[in-house]
């Protein structure tokens, strides 16, 4: 069972931490920015929310190369190979680079995860054995207990360090526990479910919804349960985020308003400023609270502030199907994960809250 007493404010003490380097960023004597942004929330409107959007050159391009990133314990985010041949990433410093990858194949992987040992995984979708890469930068592979086509959408780690993957049309749960690789029993399973998993501040992971009818997570102490949603639909959410006030908010790809879910397990909708067909993928949480939605599809950036306010924002580069998902840094920028775009794009927020790698690192950040 998991130690509770690790939480703080809803951040995890143990898997905060990174395992080499800023270890001292989460304990239960200090509190990040984020830490204070979980506990207290802000004000909507009291810090800077003005979203400076710039782009950057890539090294490797083309179509459906990448979905999902991670911040890695070294502050490099690596872009997760979809069809990609290769491995991208950027430091911390904005520069970018490349590396090789064992196994690729169309559709190979989607998101990924941070494992406490500095491990990131790859989340596979199509793929038929698991790939990670290591603090050290050595890629290399593993045996799954559970393939399929289309099994699986990103993941999420668990406080006791257990590693979830969102179960998109597999038939049972995958998970990674210290390396051993086992699958578990869901609920509820159809083609197309689930797209990506968010931590709650209580240690569930919730499975975001896209074709699922109703919700389903998993407990800090692995149990599976499900809840009803209010809105439901085709492709109707791929990714969420936790939110300052520790909502989770589910990101409409199709769907035409908002929802989310409390911190007591309330779900509920809200209108958005802008929906178009396969808006958006993703979602990250700013410094100053402002929750920013992946552009996809979309035209224009559409943002969720602390207080609940809905607004849209101009882009520098849009393409269909540019970028899925999106990694924040500790100086708060947010960079975009380009899977058709040839450039980067990333946001920057004009604040003056800057936070520690280990909190960036953290389960209820970095993940897709």
């Amino acid at each position: 069972m998991a130690d509770k007493s690790r939480f703080v404010s809803g951040i995890d003490a143990s898997t905060g931490k990174l395992p080499s380097g800023d270890n001292s960023s989460i304990n239960a004597n200090s509190a990040s920015a984020f830490q204070t942004l979980l506990r207290k929330g802000i004000t909507g409107g009291n810090l800077s929310s003005n979203a400076i959007v710039s782009t950057y050159s890539l090294l490797y391009t083309g179509s459906a190369l990448y979905v999902g990133g991670v911040l890695s314990a070294n502050g490099d985010i690596h872009f997760m190979p979809y069809s990609a041949v290769r491995g991208q990433k950027i430091n911390s410093n904005g520069t970018v680079s490349t590396y090789s990858l064992i196994y690729t194949t169309s559709s190979a992987y989607i998101g990924g995860v941070l494992a406490n040992n500095g491990d990131i995984h790859f989340v596979p979708f199509l793929g038929a054995v698991g790939q990670k890469i290591n603090s050290s930068g050595v890629v290399s592979t593993y045996s799954l207990a559970y393939t399929a086509n289309g099994a699986y959408t990103g993941g999420v780690i668990s406080p006791n360090g257990d590693i979830y993957m969102t179960p998109y049309s597999a038939i049972v749960g995958q998970k990674i526990s210290n390396g051993v690789v086992s699958t578990y029993s869901l609920i509820y399973t159809t083609t197309s479910a689930y797209h990506g998993g968010v931590l709650a501040q209580n240690g569930d992971i919730h499975f975001v919804p896209r074709g699922a009818n109703i919700g389903q997570k998993v407990s800090n102490t692995g149990v599976v349960s499900t809840y009803s949603l209010i809105y439901t639909g085709g492709a109707a959410y791929l990714g969420g985020v936790l939110a300052a006030n520790g909502d989770i908010h589910f990101v409409p790809f199709q769907a035409p308003v908002g929802q989310k879910v409390s911190s007591s397990g309330v779900v509920s909708t809200y209108s958005l400023v802008y929906t178009v067909s396969g808006a958006y993928v993703g979602a990250v949480l700013a410094p100053n609270g402002d929750i920013h939605f992946i552009p996809i599809n979309a035209t224009v950036g559409q943002k969720v502030s602390a207080s609940g306010i809905v607004s849209t924002y101009s882009l520098v580069y849009t393409v269909s199907n540019a970028y899925q998902g999106g990694i924040i840094l500790p100086n708060g920028d947010v960079h975009m994960i380009p899977t058709n775009a040839i450039v980067g794009q990333k946001i920057s927020i004009n604040s003056s809250i800057s936070f520690s790698l280990g909190t960036a690192c953290s389960p209820f950040f970095n993940k897709f």
